[in-house]
């Protein structure tokens, strides 16, 4: 993927969109190709990187079971192929586009929201857990599957970020430990865009965007994504503050025998 050609997969009208709404789409940013590839290095992976992660790092919708992988954090740190995919690479040019400066690539996740077993994911905010000043960071989504309503797509409320951090809590759901807590009024559901997406599809907002999403409802239908986040180089982090903070999720995972 090295010989990707940066500007085709950056729309002038991304960035406004980013800028506006908190959130942007790029649809065939990866070819069939280029999916195809990173489901079999993703095949890979989970016979011969997993085996090697901290537990801490690696999550099952239900315990024990390979056939139900939910998440896998800071990928890039174990595997070389998915480092090249967050550092130096055309999705860190987009990040820096979108903020206007350069960043540093923080995490690369791995998503999957299995059939019947899956989990929603609470309305959230990225910034809460990033404990940044200012907020000022991307996520980027780039869809593996076909998503769509059925099967757990994207949910985001347009201009939130324009609108600070709303209140949070913690959550049961394993992988997205804390929830905004007055989501749901009126407004919020009936401004929510669902994003629905073909394999290749780059999706991505801004840090403090509200989203959200449904479990898997489908009977057989994976959804399957890689998440990139990049901090922009100006920000702050409090980084002793969340590394507490990860210690006792850790902890609290553990005791429950989530981990």
């Amino acid at each position: 993927m090295t010989g990707v050609k940066l500007m085709k997969f950056i729309p002038e009208n991304s960035s406004d969109s980013f800028q506006q709404l908190g959130f942007f789409v790029i649809e065939k940013f990866l070819s069939d190709a280029e999916v195809a590839q990173i489901h079999a290095e993703l095949s890979r992976v989970q016979k011969d990187v997993i085996p090697k992660m901290p537990a801490s790092e690696v999550y099952y919708d239900q315990k024990g079971d390979s056939n139900s992988l939910k998440q896998l954090q800071r990928l890039h740190l174990h595997d070389t192929f998915f480092n090249t995919l967050l550092i130096n690479s055309p999705f860190q040019k987009i990040a820096e586009h979108l903020l206007g400066e350069p960043v540093a690539g923080k995490n690369l996740q791995y998503f999957n929201k299995s059939p019947v077993v899956s989990q929603p994911t609470p309305p959230h905010q990225d910034g809460y857990y990033f404990m940044i000043e200012p907020v000022k960071a991307v996520t980027l989504w780039l869809a593996l599957d076909h998503v769509d309503e059925g099967n757990g797509c994207v949910r985001y409320l347009p201009k939130s970020h324009l609108h600070g951090l709303r209140p949070h809590s913690r959550t049961g759901t394993l992988g997205f430990s804390q929830g905004i807590t007055d989501y749901g009024n009126e407004n919020d559901l009936a401004d929510e865009i669902p994003l629905c997406c073909a394999p290749g599809t780059l999706i991505g907002h801004h840090a403090n965007t509200v989203h959200r999403a449904d479990q898997n409802y489908s009977l057989n239908r994976d959804r399957r994504a890689i998440g990139l986040i990049y901090y922009a180089a100006s920000v702050s982090e409090d980084e002793t503050g969340h590394n507490n903070y990860q210690a006792s999720l850790v902890k609290d995972l553990q005791e429950d025998n989530l981990i």
